[in-house]
């Protein structure tokens, strides 16, 4: 990896943004208690003040995203992250901030939306995007699958980060489909369970095998 983009980090900052400035805008047309939580039927289970949903979130992620920025320069092995890579880490926290916006403002300004399905859509492409990356991340402290036992074997991480990638690709498939399923949400949890916690049980093992 080269220095990083800074027209890129710039870009994607005000990306991240964007949500602050809408609220801004609507601000005397949104209410005091906006909806910043939603339940698996969709529906709001919880509410923050009107400063927090609208400046306090996106700052929140824009403080998140420059933490990744400085993770990545400062990453001892930082000639392994792709440009690719780098690019795709940049821009999760603009998506979650579009994406949270979105759901927040037309929740709050009584649009009728089911933000569950919409979170399934979103998780599902995230999952298939970073799904398709997992088998390229090279070794490294900041980006991937970092484990005790990928991190101190790079041919673990390699085979970890293959079987992470297929993993991660069908449980975002399997996230898309189940949007038009009954008991989409409990198909969801497992999807997200099976993708997190498989890749961890294959590193052990092959620890264990290639130890």
């Amino acid at each position: 990896m080269k220095a990083i983009n800074k027209r890129t980090l710039v870009l994607t900052s005000i990306v991240i943004l964007l949500p602050m400035f809408v609220g801004l805008i609507l601000w005397n047309r949104l209410p005091e208690q906006m909806p910043t939580h939603f339940g698996f039927n969709g529906t709001a289970d919880g509410y923050s003040g009107r400063p927090f949903a609208i400046i306090g979130l996106p700052l929140f992620l824009l403080a998140i995203q420059l933490l990744c920025a400085f993770a990545l320069r400062a990453d001892p092995k930082k000639q392994n992250i792709s440009e690719k890579l780098v690019q795709l880490t940049l821009w999760i926290c603009p998506a979650v901030s579009l994406f949270a916006g979105l759901s927040i403002y037309l929740s709050a300004l009584g649009f009728a939306i089911n933000v569950s399905r919409l979170g399934m859509v979103f998780v599902g492409l995230i999952f298939i995007v970073i799904g398709n990356y997992l088998p390229k991340c090279r070794h490294n402290y900041t980006v991937g699958i970092r484990l005790p036992w990928t991190l101190d074997n790079e041919d673990n991480w390699n085979h970890t980060h293959r079987f992470a990638g297929y993993v991660w690709i069908i449980a975002g498939v399997v996230t898309l489909l189940s949007v038009f399923l009954s008991h989409a949400a409990v198909i969801w949890v497992a999807a997200t369970f099976v993708a997190s916690l498989s890749p961890l049980v294959y590193s052990f093992v092959y620890a264990k095998r290639h130890g």
